[in-house]
């Protein structure tokens, strides 16, 4: 609500949005607070007439850069504490990474703030009929009285398995009926299908139907009293992910339809049904507010539409907070070790009931555990076969031997490269072995070079498949791949400039 009255404001709003996601991504997964938080902007854009592409790619830098501000704001930095305490080093603090990582939301900030009025795309907040260019593929046709559909259901024919037309609703006598349907179909009926201009034709002649006209692309035309429209995104972590969407069976999962999808940079209308799905793909349903409230209650999908009234343990707040605020207090505090002061929080969480088990066990991303065990042994084989301290050496021949803030900047940049294509925790684990021998080369501390892969891992702009965070807006924001490289590269860059000069100066050689 609070950001809907910001919505007037375009550079309040960007400001807000930024600020508020990277301070609860020191602190909360920033996976998990781009899931919370895109609904709430996407409805604030929509009540200020905004354009979300305007504010989501802010959203997902801001987690990134928040996320770096203490250990435990990003897996990649408790990893990186793991691996120098193995390597003999002591252990990262939780507030170690403070002083760097507030530089660098603020100045990041600042840079989205105008970003976000100048390199930032303006793709409309317009109809997402439109967006998802449906209007060509979808039509009404109506039931003459000798159509061969008179007394059978819907269901019984090719047309209920939507094999190549899909009914979408069913106007009788001003009602809307949502496909697929067990009752019998008769004259006069007026069917809303989705399907080719060829196939269209098709089903007109086979089962004698007369068409009555092309839709309009507005999504109002679709939408009615009981049926709803509203974008749906894969996240990570998904059951769903590989997944055929015709194994899904939204229609009698959910009791809603698939009008289209956006999967790997692509708007799919037709041959839904073979479409695998995949981290940070967009669908397009249709389906009655029952089925809208079932979606948003599966964590294998996020519904990219505000929750008017969202079911809260509004009693628990305080329970969550004081938790929360232990956790980071004790661990802060070096009182007790923040993997054993997280643990005892999360047990707190279940045991005082904020969440249920189940919601507890379900948080766990075992894709990340099953990650680290492959790319963990992989990064201690680097370092016992010494091939680390080979790579370093290569580094220090190109000219970094005498120079330990060249042999930096060359780290940083090589971690920001990879983190690009690889995943931030494998880029991590690939080079913290790397890090420590080019510092045991050089004969200086290994500090500084640990935190130059640690801030580089977690801080990647530049294409949309580098960070979780960026494949969540790609589509939620309608954007391009090249808006990523625009915005994000020239940040990318200062981030290195700012990080080699003071990195050294919060860690010295």
């Amino acid at each position: 609500r609070w950001l809907e009255r910001l919505a007037r404001h375009p550079w309040l709003l960007v400001m807000a949005t930024v600020l508020m996601a990277g301070v609860l991504s020191a602190f909360i997964n920033n996976t998990a607070v781009v899931a919370m938080f895109l609904p709430a902007v996407l409805g604030a854009c929509a009540k200020g007439g905004l354009a979300p592409s305007r504010l989501l790619i802010p959203l997902s830098y801001a987690t990134q850069m928040g996320g770096v501000c203490t250990l435990v704001g990003t897996s990649t930095n408790l990893l990186v504490s793991a691996l120098t305490e193995r390597s003999g080093l002591s252990p990262l603090g939780l507030f170690e990474f403070t002083p760097l990582g507030t530089v660098l939301l603020g100045i990041g900030s600042v840079y989205l703030l105008v970003a976000s009025r100048w390199l930032l795309p303006d793709r409309g907040s317009g109809q997402r009929v439109e967006a998802y260019q449906l209007g060509p593929y979808l039509a009404e046709l109506q039931v003459r009285a000798d159509s061969r559909l008179v007394g059978r259901k819907l269901a019984d024919t090719s047309l209920g398995r939507g094999d190549s037309v899909t009914v979408l609703e069913v106007l009788r006598e001003g009602r809307q009926l949502i496909a697929p349907l067990t009752e019998s179909l008769g004259p006069g009926d007026i069917l809303l299908v989705r399907a080719g201009p060829q196939e269209l034709m098709e089903a007109q002649a086979a089962w004698g139907l007369e068409p009555l006209r092309r839709f309009p692309a507005t999504d109002a035309a679709l939408e009615g009293e009981h049926l709803k429209l509203a974008e749906v995104l894969i996240p990570a972590g998904s059951q769903w992910e590989g997944r055929a969407i015709e194994e899904v069976d939204f229609a009698h999962r959910y009791g809603a339809v698939v009008l289209a999808a956006r999967a790997r940079r692509r708007t799919v209308r037709e041959g839904l049904d073979r479409v695998r799905l995949s981290v940070g793909d967009a669908l397009l349903v249709l389906g009655p507010g029952e089925a809208l409230n079932r979606l948003r209650a599966d964590k294998n999908v996020l519904v990219l539409e505000p929750v008017d009234e969202p079911m809260l343990r509004r009693h628990k707040m305080p329970l969550a907070l004081g938790i929360v605020a232990g956790v980071v207090l004790l661990a802060g505090l070096n009182l007790v070790p923040v993997m054993v002061a997280a643990i005892v929080g999360c047990i707190a969480l279940v045991a005082c009931r904020c969440l249920t088990l189940d919601e507890a066990y379900a948080a766990i991303d075992w894709r990340v555990i099953m990650l680290l065990a492959g790319t963990w042994p992989l990064g201690l084989a680097l370092e016992k076969s010494g091939a680390a301290a080979g790579i370093a050496q290569a580094a220090l021949w190109l000219g970094a031997e005498s120079h330990p803030w060249l042999a930096l900047a060359i780290l940083y940049g090589v971690t920001a490269l990879l983190t690009e294509f690889l995943s931030n925790n494998a880029t991590a684990v690939l080079l913290t072995p790397i890090a420590i021998s080019t510092a045991v080369s050089l004969g200086v501390d290994p500090k500084p070079f640990v935190m130059a892969v640690c801030f580089a891992a977690s801080t990647s702009f530049t294409t949309p498949l580098g960070y979780q965070t960026n494949t969540m807006v790609y589509h939620a924001g309608g954007y391009r791949y090249s808006d990523f490289v625009r915005v994000g590269l020239p940040l990318n860059l200062v981030f290195w400039a700012v990080s080699v000069v003071l990195i050294p100066r919060f860690w010295p050689f």
